[in-house]
């Protein structure tokens, strides 16, 4: 069984704003002494585990994150005939089990991520508590495990402060998308008319805006720890190959929500190379300290990224054991890596890492 999975994927967008600042604009940074557009990580990772793909394809194995704990509990109290101020002095009980509550908050302080397991727990609880017209003892808040079945937990961890003993190491790394090439926000001057004026009195806009945006070509890189995430499973393999497939699909064919409405940026990878096996991980972000220019980005871009695999490869022997590439570029020919490299579908790609146990 391979240790690590990762994969490069190289995206592009056209006009977006994906992932905003303080300010309402795209994120950037600075690489190579260049301006890039980024999405951070964890727009990524909200968008892939919030999808229809990733939801559909773990079923009820997903977990929840929230605040409202309490405030969910409280209302269930009432509905069951409890009195409010009952429900909720228990409720907020139930709620410190997750996390620190404020006084006279039904809230928790912070977003605490909750696995199915721990919500049915909850239910069954305050099922429990509205039939006896009771508060809750010590021995009913045994709420936590160690262990949830929810496939985002597993893959992206959780810290919960309050009670530490129940966090878990996230099996999955997500570095911040950038661009591969240099790139500027841009300002989109915006009207709006309104539809009943007729233009005997005044012609203006009824509504005058901006908002920023900028497009290009991000480069992602996603390392999974397959054995953590075994572990952070209770050692189900099988529903790690699908927490697996799922954040693969996800990755491929999601795309941040920002802005979706205005401009309409969904978009799929156009190159994805994975890597299995033993050796420690590294980005290939370094292929693009220089920012690619030209007319031929794409290819640029893919060709820069598999000659950094190469040199890494050539300086401190082969990063893989196994790397399969899904293109879909048009004008990619084939992969110019060393070692044994596969080429196919998502579909294929997804089998190859079921396969590499």
């Amino acid at each position: 069984m391979s240790h690590f999975i990762q994969l490069h994927l190289l995206t592009a967008y056209p006009p977006a704003n994906l992932n905003r600042d303080d300010l309402g604009r795209p994120k950037t940074a600075i690489m190579g002494g260049a301006k890039r557009l980024r999405v951070s990580s964890q727009s990524l990772k909200r968008t892939w585990r919030t999808s229809a793909l990733f939801e559909d394809a773990v079923g009820q194995h997903r977990g929840m994150r929230t605040k409202q704990v309490g405030v969910q509990a409280a209302a269930r109290l009432q509905e069951k005939g409890v009195k409010e101020k009952d429900a909720k002095a228990w409720a907020v009980e139930i709620a410190k089990v997750f996390g620190d509550v404020a006084k006279g908050e039904l809230e928790t302080s912070q977003l605490v991520h909750v696995g199915p397991e721990e919500q049915a727990a909850v239910d069954a609880l305050v099922e429990r508590l509205a039939d006896e017209q009771r508060a809750p003892e010590k021995e009913d808040l045994d709420l936590l495990r160690h262990n949830p079945s929810a496939v985002d937990i597993a893959l992206f961890g959780r810290m919960l402060a309050a009670s530490p003993a129940y966090n878990v190491e996230a099996a999955c790394q997500v570095a911040h998308a950038i661009t591969v090439h240099a790139a500027e926000v841009e300002d989109d001057y915006f009207t709006a008319v309104d539809d009943l004026n007729s233009g005997d009195e005044h012609r203006g806009a009824a509504h005058v805006g901006e908002a920023g945006f900028g497009a290009g070509l991000f480069y992602g890189y996603v390392c999974i720890d397959r054995r953590q995430l075994i572990e952070n499973l209770g050692g189900d393999e099988a529903l790690a190959d699908r927490a697996i497939a799922a954040l693969v699909e996800a990755a491929v064919k999601t795309s941040p929500k920002g802005k979706q409405n205005s401009f309409g940026s969904r978009a799929h990878a156009s190159y994805v190379l994975a890597e299995t096996g033993e050796q420690q991980p590294r980005s290939l972000s370094a292929a693009f300290l220089r920012p690619v220019a030209g007319q031929d980005q794409a290819l640029d871009a893919i060709a820069r990224l598999e000659r950094q695999a190469r040199a890494f490869d050539e300086a401190y022997g082969p990063g893989a054991d196994q790397r399969f590439v899904v293109a879909a570029d048009p004008d990619y020919r084939e992969p110019q890596l060393a070692g044994g490299v596969r080429m196919g579908s998502l579909a294929e790609l997804v089998e190859f890492l079921s396969s590499e146990q």
